[in-house]
């Protein structure tokens, strides 16, 4: 059996701002890779499937530019499951980095042949580490040039985090916005191994060096640590999109991190529009003149 070491770590175990169907679906296509029985989901409820998500996903070369100008405006990719870092500046494999989507926010900001961007937006989120930075750097070059978010499909949790930094967001009838909250997945493989005739002595020094490992059971105690850190995150999330959005942080978080299919996602103040992705931009180009 291949082992995927380097995939487990960043799903399990990490706080990830994705929607918690996609989550289960890469925990549960990992899982049988790992021997893995249940998966436990702590925190609130918020890809491409595992099998893309490979230790080898990282060796496309990067490019000088991840976007394309059109008609004046620069489209810059915000797709598939995203991730603290890629070496591509376009979706590779079914993941994008916020390294890329910075960069190519930068240079589209800075390029004299675009007069606006818009952040073409398919995804249901990914990693909470490198979202939030990126999500202020976007929501600080307001005023620069008009940036809009086209939602081809979704823009759920980091995706939706990105997006409201924008100065509106468009979405069609059927796409879906939210997923507004943090998830977190612990992998426990005690019984197993003990199954197995295996034991695993973990030697440490720190008590709370060892909280979270794959081969006791999760105590009381560092469960309590591992949700506290997930509600921080989840309190940021909640005070950033309200910040975007110009919301009161209380009706942020009253969503409890639903998703809202088109005109429900405009009616809960998380969407500006519903208009078909190619329409959006036609409006676009028309008030650009």
């Amino acid at each position: 059996m291949k082992p995927y070491p380097f995939s487990a770590s960043r799903i399990f175990g990490v706080p990830l701002a994705i929607h918690p169907t996609k989550g289960k679906v890469i925990a549960q296509a990992l899982a049988g890779r790992l021997n893995i029985t249940s998966v436990t989901v702590q925190g609130a409820e918020g890809a491409k499937m595992m099998e893309d998500w490979d230790d080898e996903a990282y060796s496309e070369p990067a490019e000088e530019r991840g976007y394309e100008v059109v008609s004046g405006v620069a489209v810059v990719p915000v797709c598939g499951t995203l991730v603290h870092k890629s070496s591509s500046l376009r979706p590779y494999s079914g993941m994008l980095g916020y390294n890329a989507i910075r960069h190519n926010l930068m240079m589209a900001l800075n390029d004299d042949s675009a007069r606006a961007i818009v952040l073409d937006c398919n995804s249901p989120g990914g990693e909470v580490s490198g979202c939030f930075d990126l999500v202020d750097a976007i929501y600080q070059a307001r005023g620069d040039k008009p940036i809009t978010a086209i939602c081809d499909d979704m823009a759920y949790s980091a995706c939706y985090a990105i997006a409201s930094a924008c100065d509106s967001i468009v979405l069609p009838r059927t796409g879906g916005v939210g997923s507004i909250g943090v998830i977190t997945m612990h992998a426990e493989y005690s019984r197993a191994l003990k199954g197995a005739g295996v034991e695993v002595r973990i030697f440490q020094y720190g008590d709370r060096k060892a909280d979270g490992n794959p081969y006791n059971p999760l105590t009381k105690e560092a469960a309590q640590r591992f949700q506290a850190d997930i509600d921080e995150l989840g309190e940021l999330f909640v005070d950033t999109v309200a910040r975007n959005r110009g919301l009161a942080a209380s009706k942020v978080k009253a969503t409890q991190a639903a998703t809202y299919m088109g005109a429900a996602g405009v009616d809960a103040g998380l969407a500006d529009a519903v208009m078909a992705p190619d329409e959006a931009f036609r409006v676009l180009l028309t008030e650009l003149g």
